[in-house]
């Protein structure tokens, strides 16, 4: 499923980045955690790897 903004998509690369070890998962917050703590490996590669082009920078709800 990719990603519907790009909030979410960089949100989905701090947690895969964390998730792969490559960075420290206390520097979470939010969003990022929350994908970290329920997501699995896969699914995050698939929101992160979502391009930004023509996507809001936030949406609602």
């Amino acid at each position: 499923m990719p990603a519907k903004s790009a909030a979410q998509q960089k949100a989905a690369g701090a947690a895969l980045s964390a998730k792969r070890g490559e960075t420290n998962k206390s520097t979470l917050k939010g969003a990022s955690r929350e994908m970290y703590e329920t997501m699995t490996e896969k699914q995050l590669e698939d929101f992160a790897s979502t391009t930004r082009k023509g996507k809001p920078e936030h949406i609602d709800g």
